[in-house]
């Protein structure tokens, strides 16, 4: 299933620029047709970064708290962000706390 519209909280895959292949989390839509990503990492909730729509590859999934969070404006620490993203960015990571 192909998403066409982002929506704060949804996740998305970097296509282009030296981010290629790393996820994040959609904090803003801005209104000239970009989006503000951020992954809890590099790019941070108080900077996130400016990325155009068509260098995105929007994914179904949601990080379902954090979209409520953004959407009545509490306040989200990066490192949910980070935990949230933890599984696409770093799967290795994960695999291994998963063993041992």
């Amino acid at each position: 299933m192909k998403v066409k519209t982002p929506k704060p909280g949804g996740i998305c895959q970097s296509l282009q620029g030296r981010d290629k292949d790393r996820y994040y989390i959609i904090k803003t839509l801005n209104p000239d047709g970009t989006v503000g990503v951020v992954d809890g990492n590099f790019k941070k909730l108080a900077e996130p970064k400016k990325k155009n729509l068509k260098h995105l590859r929007l994914l179904p999934d949601t990080a379902e708290s954090i979209a409520a969070k953004f959407a009545e404006g509490s306040l989200v620490f990066d490192t949910e962000v980070y935990s949230a993203l933890k599984s696409y960015n770093y799967p290795e990571k994960c695999a291994e706390n998963k063993q041992g």
